[in-house]
Formats: structure tokens, C-alpha cells, sequence
């Protein structure tokens, strides 16, 4: 048989070979590596727009929250403005009743009672005066009690006429005024 070598080409098979399976190789990390980098810019891609999107929201609850401070502010003023027309509105309707509120404490105070100090804070009012007798500081608290304008009359201290030297019982008294606007006690 004849001799023939067949080392130089198995030798060069296996040379190209491994030139192809190193190519390939090649070729695969650079694939892997080109579709790592393809990723990695992708992620980075959705975390910028995601963060962008992050920064919109934050100047939009900014603007929302200055809205709502401007809203609450307004809300006070609001608040304000309704109580002082309240106050004016329950001033206006109220405002007869003090001509109403005079004209019953002359018409209640019965002869022989004189009347030397006036206080009123909000519906309570406190008379100070003097008074030929005891009997005459009943009928005026009668008269009081049976006003439509003034009621609920309360004798806090009565001092009879031998103690002071005027001649006359000193009294102090405490009644409500009656609103009738409202239809309660006092303004």
C-alpha cells in the first residue's frame, strides 16, 4: 500500500477549525456584548424617562400644592368676611331693639324708683338705683318680669333706707334683655 501522510491536512482541517470556532466565539462575545451594552442602554433609557417623568409629577404637585395654600387662604378670608357680615348683619337687625330697650325701662320703672347706673354686657343687664321702699323694688321687678323687651329679673342686693343716709333703699338688680328679632335671649 502506498505510504501517504495525513497529518498536514488533518493538522490544517484542525487549524481552520479552530480559526472558525474561535471566530465564532468571537463573533458571540461580540453579540453577547453588543446586546449587554443594547440593554444596558435600554434600562438607562427607561430610568431617564422614568425620572423625568418623576420630576414632571414633582413640579406638578408643587403648582398643586401652592393651589391648594392659595385655596385654604382664600377658604380664611372667606371665613372672615362671612363672620363680619354676620356681625353686621345681627348689628342691623338688632338695631331697634336698644330704642325698644329704653323705651321699656321707662315705661317699667314705677314711681318712687329711680334708676342711677345702667350696664348691659350682651343680653344681661345690671340696674342700680335707689327706692322709696322695698314694696316699690317688688312692683318694678314685676314690671320687669312682665316686659315683652326685658325679663328674668334677679334682686342681687337690696339695702334698706335706715342703713343708708339718704333716705331711700339702695337695690341692684340683674335682668335679660328679650330679643324678638331672633326670637332668644339677648342679642
Amino acid at each position: 500500500m502506498a505510504n501517504i501522510n495525513l497529518l498536514p491536512w488533518r493538522e490544517e482541517l484542525r487549524s481552520k477549525r479552530q480559526r472558525e470556532f474561535l471566530t465564532l466565539l468571537g463573533a458571540g462575545a461580540l453579540l453577547t456584548a453588543l446586546a449587554m451594552l443594547y440593554v444596558h442602554f435600554f434600562i438607562n433609557g427607561l430610568i431617564d424617562d422614568q425620572n423625568s417623568r418623576n420630576s414632571f409629577l414633582r413640579q406638578e404637585i408643587a403648582i398643586v400644592d401652592k393651589a391648594i395654600k392659595e385655596i385654604d387662604a382664600l377658604e380664611e378670608t372667606k371665613e372672615k368676611l362671612l363672620a363680619r357680615m354676620e356681625i353686621i348683619q345681627r348689628l342691623q337687625t338688632s338695631r331697634p331693639e336698644i330704642v325698644h330697650l329704653f323705651d321699656e325701662l321707662v315705661e317699667t320703672v314705677p314711681e318712687g324708683v329711680y334708676l342711677t347706673k345702667l350696664e348691659q354686657k350682651g343680653p344681661t343687664l345690671r340696674l342700680t338705683g335707689r327706692a322709696e321702699s322695698n314694696a316699690r323694688v317688688s312692683a318694678y321687678m314685676r314690671n320687669i318680669d312682665t316686659s315683652p323687651w326685658i325679663g328674668e329679673s334677679d334682686l342681687k342686693v337690696i339695702e334698706n333706707k335706715e342703713k343708708t343716709e339718704t333716705g331711700l333703699s339702695h337695690f341692684d338688680l340683674q335682668a335679660r334683655q328679650i330679643s324678638k328679632v331672633s326670637g332668644d335671649q339677648g342679642p
